[in-house]
């Protein structure tokens, strides 16, 4: 209680905007809702983890972001992880490649395969993952505008090398939404956007059952201005909106709620991440069963990839990025994450090099052979202080997710800018803060030290591997059936402007090779360009 703070002690009101107490009781506990939503890991409403041991039975997959260059860099890069002990693959792209450009477009010059890996047709897929056994290996794109390309050159490119799509796992992005909120790379405007992602979802429940075809970015989100509750509470309203577009369909919440996964960021204080984490669990398991009906508990299960954020790291004395990364890791092992990505110490500066990614996946590797994360599950669960947030955390998402549903549901907020100017404006005020040292960054704006270069191993751009990009791209041009292509490409029109299913049309597409620029373009013929809103507030 807030009489237990002398008052020569400042008050302390974390990021989400909960006042912190100097101690808390059994008292505090009980004022804030008990223990009615703890239960037991495995089991409703999946506060404590969910499944019965967690870590104890498997570890979290260990997915480093990566990728670069053309597909044959990015394949050894792959090929490199994997031999250091990684068990996931998440693949960076290119910017043209997100945003639905080929390698030769006019637009593209100067970003192919700077950020990420170069795609233009399935022989890039082919070429990136030779070699990889995807029945072992599990795969995430890290891409959004042109996901449902992207994801059509996977499913077609596993299929010719004989894997099992039924059984195939792994998950794309795909949060279109988001990218409206944060990052920008999107391509089609807000409601073509979210008939496309519903699109993916259909279809993978029906070829691909096991495969995410979305996973639900908050990440960006707070990365963008958001506070660790709005991260999860947008996070979760997107994830509704798409549950709501596919159920429209007439698809069972239980045919594919089970595979939507989230994705979310770490970052700030320790305790709060942590609380945000296992609020998240119990609030998304009872949206899905009380709001949706869902009567199986793998399709309320909050499933999610955290390890990192970006945001969090700092240009200025670049080493002590490995120290947060470490923290980053123990909060995600403390939360019971089922994936990890892992931010590198350099990513201010560049792509990750090799040794890099090596500390990165060494530090998530300690976490399990040393340090004793795997040995019990919720480690935390039962702490007067954790339980305690937990429940404010959840009761702070779920007033957030009520507010956004009074104001017309968070498609129309993304559709109006009214998320994106709110967290714009609060990503301006925390600049401030920083600036003014009233937040507080160690080597930022405290505790600097004397100026000194970074040791720091620069990417170079690759130019020559640019013009073997493009030259690719027109032997794929020169070889393939061009009148299948055309073809293929009248079908992508055609279910864009009837309103049906585009995957099949697309997945046809993509084996006739036609390319992710040929395909945005005529779903562009058909949807139109998104423009987005320019809104200010204070």
């Amino acid at each position: 209680m807030n009489d237990r703070l002398p008052p020569d002690v400042s008050p302390i009101v974390n990021e989400s905007g909960i006042a912190i107490q100097p101690l808390y009781t059994e008292d505090d506990l009980a004022a804030s809702g008990g223990l009615s939503m703890l239960g037991l890991p495995g089991e409703f409403p999946f506060t404590r983890g969910i499944h019965p041991l967690m870590f104890r039975k498997q570890p979290w997959t260990m997915r480093q972001y990566t990728g670069f260059g053309n597909a044959a860099d990015t394949n050894a890069r792959f090929k490199y992880l994997i031999a250091n002990g990684q068990t996931g693959l998440n693949v960076a792209f290119d910017l043209p490649t997100q945003c639905g450009l080929d390698s030769d477009d006019p637009l593209a010059e100067g970003e192919v395969g700077r950020v990420g890996m170069a795609i233009d047709t399935l022989r890039d897929f082919e070429i990136a993952f030779d070699g990889i056994d995807l029945d072992r290996i599990t795969v995430s794109l890290t891409v959004n505008g042109s996901a449902a390309i992207l994801i059509a050159m996977y499913l077609a490119m596993a299929e010719r090398r004989g894997f099992d799509v039924k059984k195939l796992r792994g998950t794309a992005q795909n949060d279109i939404l988001k990218e409206f909120v944060g990052r920008g790379t999107w391509i089609f405007p807000v409601d073509a956007s979210v008939r496309l992602v519903g699109d993916t979802i259909e279809y993978c429940a029906e070829h691909a059952p096991k495969y995410s075809p979305v996973s639900v970015c908050g990440y960006h989100i707070r990365e963008s201005g958001a506070n660790p509750a709005q991260e999860m509470a947008y996070a979760f309203a997107i994830a509704c909106a798409y549950a709501d577009e596919v159920l429209r369909r007439g698809v069972p919440i239980d045919e594919f709620a089970g595979r939507l996964s989230f994705n979310f960021n770490i970052f700030g204080n320790l305790f709060e991440q942590v609380a945000k984490f296992r609020a998240g669990r119990g609030l998304w398991a009872q949206i899905v069963k009380e709001r949706y009906g869902a009567t199986r508990p793998g399709s309320m299960w909050m499933r999610m990839i955290a390890g990192g954020g970006g945001g969090g790291l700092t240009f200025e004395q670049p080493e002590l990025n490995i120290v947060r990364g470490a923290y980053y890791a123990l909060i995600s092992a403390l939360s019971g994450a089922q994936t990890m990505a892992l931010c590198c110490y350099d990513e201010a500066y560049t792509i990750p090099s090799e040794y890099a990614q090596r500390i990165s996946l060494r530090t998530m590797q300690l976490l399990i052979e040393e340090m004793g994360l795997c040995d019990t599950v919720d480690p935390l669960g039962g702490s007067f202080y954790v339980e305690t947030l937990t429940n404010q955390m959840r009761a702070e998402m779920a007033r957030i997710i009520a507010d956004v549903d009074a104001r017309g549901g968070i498609v129309g907020l993304i559709a109006s800018g009214s998320i994106q100017s709110q967290v714009s404006a609060q990503a301006y005020r925390r600049q401030l803060d920083l600036e003014a040292g009233r937040f507080r960054k160690v080597g930022v704006n405290c505790y600097r030290g004397d100026a000194e270069d970074p040791k720091v191993e620069f990417h170079p751009y690759d130019e020559a591997g640019t013009v073997d990009q493009v030259a690719r791209l027109a032997d794929v041009r020169r070889t393939r059936d061009a009148s299948a292509v055309a073809r293929a490409l009248d079908d992508v029109r055609r279910a864009a402007a009837d309103r049906v299913n585009a995957m099949p049309a697309i997945v046809s597409a993509v084996k006739a090779y036609a390319s992710v620029g040929e395909i945005t373009s005529a779903l562009v013929s058909v949807v139109g360009r998104y423009r987005e809103p320019v809104r200010f507030e204070g």
